[in-house]
């Protein structure tokens, strides 16, 4: 039996720096072309113009006719884009091709339009897809419940070797600090995160509290001790979690969105640091961040669970320690071959692998 030579499309919104390596491995195993298109989503990274494997730029619109083309022996398309996924979907279904959903997941929307025609169609797509593959465990179980019939995982990952990597300058910003990385957006949960800060213990100048990532300039005044860094390169942020005591991810669970998952604790548990979370973060969903063993997960919009949790580890240098370097082996598991693993078992899953094992 002659093996199909045709590549794999893998329909997403961009190709963003902590990509390329997943898509170069899974590239490697299995022949993929990127079909990359813009959406109405914001992202906290930039879309790198050479992704370094075969890519095509494309309009949504444009999905359906690519993928039922026949030029290719399987489709994968994640959940980013409104017609991105019928699209790719319909399509593979035209050219008779296995279909891959990678999931990321883990809750619908609830908004009107979400409940209306969203959920009815992904709940199609669960059930007719070729195989899902998942950010992980919490989006597997969310899968599983609407009607998935084959489900592989495929771990969320960065570039290991970058971020695990000795900082050149660590930047401290005062004896304890804390960190928050991320873009503005309701779901991040920076309220939240003030709130929790002008009621904890903490204080300039023994703490402060660096809010790295672009800020609306008409937004409040920010309490004592917090600091707008703006954006930060790669260097930049590696640099800031070296000088940290901890990464705060306060996300809350909103209407519009949730956090898939929040790569900012790959890169921080990479350089050693713990992470605190709270339990609508997808890396703690997860299992990356684990409760007393790699960070500390509070309830999701609780400020002074937050607070107390801030004010835990200011206090205690060794749970800090103990945390932070079992963080760090942890994540190490979380590489670029894991994802592409993932990947081509979910290929396998749907019959179109080149490859025989995971």
């Amino acid at each position: 039996m002659i093996a199909d030579a045709r590549p794999v499309l893998l329909v997403t919104n961009l190709a963003p720096p902590d990509r390329l390596g997943a898509f170069a491995a899974l590239h490697a195993r299995e022949g993929i072309e990127l079909a990359l298109f813009r959406s109405r989503e914001h992202h906290a990274t930039a879309d790198v113009q050479d992704p370094g494997v075969p890519h095509r730029r494309v309009r949504e619109t444009q999905i359906y006719k690519l993928a039922a083309s026949g030029a290719y022996r399987a489709v994968i398309c994640g959940t980013v884009g409104r017609a991105a996924v019928p699209g790719a979907w319909r399509g593979a279904r035209r050219a008779g091709v296995p279909f891959v959903l990678w999931s990321a997941l883990w809750d619908h929307p609830r908004t009107l339009s979400w409940r209306l025609a969203g959920v009815p169609l992904m709940e199609r797509i669960y059930r007719d897809a070729d195989a899902i593959v998942t950010y992980g465990p919490h989006v597997t179980a969310f899968v599983l419940e609407h009607g998935a019939r084959a489900v592989a995982e495929a771990p969320q990952a960065v570039d290991q070797a970058f971020w695990a990597a000795p900082a050149t300058e660590p930047h401290r910003l005062a004896p304890f600090t804390a960190l928050a990385v991320g873009r503005a957006a309701r779901y991040k949960g920076e309220p939240e995160l003030l709130a929790a800060w002008r009621t904890s213990d903490l204080a300039p100048p023994a703490a402060a509290l660096g809010l790295v990532g672009a800020r609306d300039e008409h937004a409040a005044p920010l309490p004592a001790g917090v600091r707008a860094i703006g954006r930060a390169t790669q260097e930049q942020l590696r640099n800031l979690y070296a000088g940290s005591d901890v990464l705060v991810m306060s996300a809350i669970d909103t209407k519009q969105a949730n956090e898939p998952w929040g790569l900012v604790a790959n890169e921080a548990m990479a350089q050693g640091l713990p992470v605190l979370a709270t339990d609508a973060v997808g890396a703690a969903a997860g299992g990356l961040v684990r409760h007393e063993q790699t960070g500390l997960v509070v309830p999701a919009g609780d400020t002074d669970a937050l607070a107390a949790a801030l004010d835990r580890l200011a206090r205690d240098e060794p749970l800090r320690r103990r945390l932070g370097e079992a963080a760090r082996i942890h994540v190490a598991a979380y590489s670029y071959d894991a994802w592409a693993n993932g990947m081509a078992h979910g290929l396998r899953l749907a019959g179109c692998s080149r490859s025989s094992t995971a």
